[in-house]
């Protein structure tokens, strides 16, 4: 640790920050010191010590909790290109965890207006619906509702295969090509965030898909609520020449 007596400057206090965190001094999720604390370790002023804070939480190093304080923020376990398709089962595998299911409901379910939008030109009769957490090492990452045609993948076999993506392909003989997304961040869900060991303040980021065939057929469809701290994904852009 630095001595109380030597004067440092707002970036240096941002950088000793993190490098004890990177050093393992202050662990993931752990909590920091009082701005107030900080600056007289660092012998700055309050306000540049809050300046260093700020500095590490747009870099996404450090996480404010109003009312509770500062943490170390959670490294996420993947990142990956959204343009990357892949099962929620792979994705966790592809992070060096082990992928786990935790079932909360299967049902027959009737398709809404928006259902019958997304599966055109095909007509649903009844969906077999599956609510699921995936886990990765036991740890809840991920809420998942699922919904396929009835008749395409019967509710048992749904409930029954921890990838659906593999039943797809293995009971209907279904292979998915594509998926068209759609990801927006949400903040605190009332039913699905207590399930994932949220904190009260963690972001969750729902990703919508449905996927189809190489022939365009629609086969699925997925809401994924993924844990922001253990999920990031990002867009790979490139130019029009």
């Amino acid at each position: 640790m630095l001595s109380d007596l030597e004067k440092h400057t707002t970036m240096d206090a941002a950088k000793h920050i993190k490098r004890l965190i990177e050093d393992g001094f202050y662990q993931e999720k752990q909590k920091i010191p009082t701005e107030y604390e900080l600056a007289k370790l660092f012998n700055i002023s309050r306000q540049e010590m809050r300046e260093a804070i700020h500095i590490l939480e747009e870099e996404q190093v450090l996480i404010r909790r109003p009312g509770v304080g500062v943490f170390v923020h959670a490294k996420p376990i993947l990142s990956s290109g959204i343009e990357q398709l892949a099962s929620v089962t792979d994705m966790i595998k592809q992070a060096g965890k082990r992928p786990g299911v935790q079932y909360i409901s299967a049902e027959l379910t009737k398709p809404t207006d928006q259902d019958q939008k997304r599966f055109d030109p095909l007509n649903i009769e009844q969906f077999a619906q599956v609510e699921r957490i995936r886990t990765a090492d036991g740890e809840p990452v991920v809420y998942c509702i699922d919904r396929v045609d009835h008749r395409l993948l019967p509710l048992n076999i749904v409930h029954s295969q921890s990838s659906i993506f593999q039943a797809l392909q293995t009971f209907a003989h279904k292979d998915i090509d594509y998926a068209v997304a759609h990801i927006e961040p949400i903040g605190y869900h009332e039913r699905i965030s207590p399930m994932l060991h949220c904190e009260p303040d963690q972001a969750l980021l729902l990703l919508k898909q449905m996927h189809y065939t190489k022939d365009h057929e629609p086969v699925l469809y997925s809401a994924n609520f993924f844990r922001a701290d253990v999920f990031s994904f990002y867009v790979l852009r490139k130019r029009f020449t």
